[in-house]
């Protein structure tokens, strides 16, 4: 079997990530609620504004830390300014605090993440870590799950995670494209780009899915594209369409 090159994404395909977002969404929610109490609105009026604001806040910034709790203090204005309600500079600041605090969670790993990453490395790949976000950020999180000795100096952090980006990360490395991976949850920043690029994709969808995630796919693969449900899946998968591609000489 030829060497592959393995470009995985972290957040919620390794690690999780969203439930935090969500656990901290709700703390907002409810806070929200108690200082809106006797207002018409409901929680989850309030929290689809949160969702379309932050949203449209990726769309221009990226992934910068800053957008989340921004978001709150965006949606806190809005419902204040829409009821007349007094604006507070202590409330602006408890919800900064509450937004920023989604980032300083403990590290928890996706089941049969060590195995796979094991596993992968000891068949021979070469395997890149490829993620969106705060670089100081998801460096602490590759550092907490211990995963650095996987991927060395092969870690890619970015703020825009596109097709354009992957484009320039296969070249730059001089990447075969008919030997490379990329492995994630989110449509959007995972799959679509490598499928515009023309390399082999694994989707790894999540019981619970950001919006800004979910795109349709409208391109037709030039290679591989599986979707499964587990880790421990991927380095049979990977075996078996390599082996079977090159037994047929294509």
């Amino acid at each position: 079997m030829r060497k592959q090159t393995i470009l995985f994404d972290m957040d919620d395909t390794l690690i999780y990530c969203n439930k935090f977002f969500d656990l901290v969404i709700d703390q907002f929610a409810d806070q929200m609620e108690t200082w809106f109490n006797g207002y018409p609105f409901s929680i989850e009026e309030m929290k689809k504004k949160q969702a379309e604001i932050d949203l449209e806040r990726v769309l221009v910034s990226g992934f910068s830390p800053d957008h989340f709790p921004q978001s709150f203090i965006d949606t806190y204005e809005y419902f204040t300014d829409l009821t007349g309600r007094t604006k507070s500079q202590e409330e602006v600041e408890r919800l900064l605090t509450l937004g920023a605090s989604v980032y300083g969670h403990s590290i928890e790993p996706y089941a049969y993440m060590e195995e796979t990453l094991r596993e992968l490395q000891g068949d021979g790949h070469e395997l890149h870590l490829y993620t969106g976000g705060d670089p100081a950020i998801q460096m602490r999180k590759v550092t907490e799950a211990g995963i650095e000795r996987y991927f060395a100096d092969r870690i890619h952090i970015t703020r825009h995670k596109n097709a354009e980006f992957l484009n320039g990360l296969i070249r730059a490395y001089g990447f075969d494209r008919r030997d490379t991976w990329m492995i994630g949850n989110s449509l959007r920043t995972d799959i679509l780009p490598a499928l515009k690029n023309g390399i082999h994709a694994i989707f790894m969808p999540v019981e619970r899915e950001w919006a800004y995630n979910l795109v349709e796919i409208d391109v037709e693969p030039s290679g591989a594209f599986f979707t499964l449900t587990s880790l421990s899946q991927i380095p049979e998968t990977i075996r078996g369409y390599a082996i079977s591609k090159y037994a047929s000489g294509s």
